[in-house]
């Protein structure tokens, strides 16, 4: 087992939040919907909620499909990119032709969010010195750049995974107006609390604690943050009974440990402490009831985050009109909080909510 984390563990990732994060060439894309389209868009003088202005925030994006299509923004997880969308199991099962969000028909957005892929972050160089920011900033940020910047005046659809599951309950609070159709998956719009913010704050105080951070400012990643990395991404994500199925021996344990260090790549110790930092004042609920769009909440019956036994996804959705909820079954298929990055599973009850929803008709710029 030593063996295993001497040799790997500079290859893990931050987390497992998203099994989806790999990239993949165009070419892969390219058979089924056009070439995606990457630029980043920089905000003159953005003003976080604590009151620091950054003179440029860049902000990454991807686009497929025609600007003057059905626009629709799509929003990743906690520690991949824009670029995890694209995978088979997502996008690949999405934008084609005939699929719910045919690329030949949709405008698809897709903004990295603050601290990922393009965007700025404190990896950048300023380090700890980078602006404290929240998912609120972010919501902020992307809708400038989209509505401001792009010219879109009214969305189809807001979607979006884990992280971009909690913003997209944003979206919905602060631009009630904006949007036809809401799918936030695998979150929950209370409060973050319980087991979900209880290993982030570990998470947190690993990184801060580790004797190598050195208040940010390493000339090495930290070896510490890694391993304790790994321990959360372990304890909450995969699914009990996927993970049970592909190890249910030490030694097949062991080797699902060396098949994931082979399979993830190192980040650095500031930008994650960012991004799990950035959702503790995480809580849409006191203005749920300010949403107007219809709503499709996707969860999945093993997420370790967002356990549906608490109940609150139930209690939640009676305050928002037109909402109803998705739980995937669990099964050896599902892997946990990631379940949603299998489209499969769900991409007919998408694609019944557009077909259903009126469709608000603004011209775009």
């Amino acid at each position: 087992m030593r063996t295993i984390f001497k040799r790997h563990l500079q290859q893990f990732a931050y987390s497992l939040s998203v099994i989806f994060t790999l990239s993949f060439p165009p070419s892969l894309y390219a058979q089924k919907y056009s070439e995606p389209v990457r630029g980043v868009w920089t905000l003159k003088n953005f003003k976080f909620h604590t009151g620091d202005v950054l003179p440029e925030l860049k902000i990454g994006y991807i686009t497929i499909g025609d600007p003057k299509g059905i626009p629709v923004v799509l929003l990743h997880g906690t520690t991949s990119s824009s670029q995890s969308i694209l995978s088979p199991d997502f996008g690949g099962e999405l934008f084609g032709p005939g699929q719910p969000l045919d690329a030949s028909k949709y405008f698809i957005i897709l903004p990295d969010s603050i601290a990922s892929g393009r965007s700025s972050k404190p990896s950048d160089g300023l380090r700890m010195k980078f602006p404290r920011y929240d998912y609120l900033d972010v919501v902020h940020a992307h809708y400038q750049m989209i509505h401001d910047g792009f010219g879109v005046q009214h969305l189809r659809l807001v979607m979006g995974n884990s992280m971009g599951g909690m913003q997209t309950w944003l979206w919905g609070t602060e631009y009630p107006q904006y949007m036809d159709v809401l799918v936030p998956m695998a979150s929950m719009p209370i409060e973050i609390s319980g087991r979900n913010w209880m290993l982030r704050r570990l998470l947190s105080d690993a990184i801060r604690n580790d004797p190598d951070w050195h208040q940010g400012e390493y000339t090495q990643q930290p070896q510490g943050v890694r391993r304790a990395s790994i321990f959360f991404a372990v304890a909450s994500n995969g699914g009990a009974q996927a993970i049970q199925a592909k190890a249910p021996t030490r030694e097949k344990g062991d080797a699902l440990l060396e098949k994931m260090a082979q399979d993830w790549n190192e980040g650095d110790a500031n930008d994650l402490l960012y991004k799990w930092e950035s959702s503790e004042d995480f809580n849409p609920s006191k203005d749920l009831e300010k949403i107007k769009a219809k709503v499709l909440a996707i969860n999945s019956a093993d997420d370790e985050r967002n356990p549906p036994q608490l109940g609150v996804m139930e209690r939640e959705l009676k305050r928002i009109p037109n909402a109803q909820y998705y739980l995937i079954p669990a099964s050896e298929k599902t892997i946990g909080h990631s379940t949603v990055g299998l489209a499969r599973l769900w991409k007919s009850k998408l694609d019944e909510i557009l077909t259903t929803t009126p469709k608000t008709e603004v011209p775009q710029r």
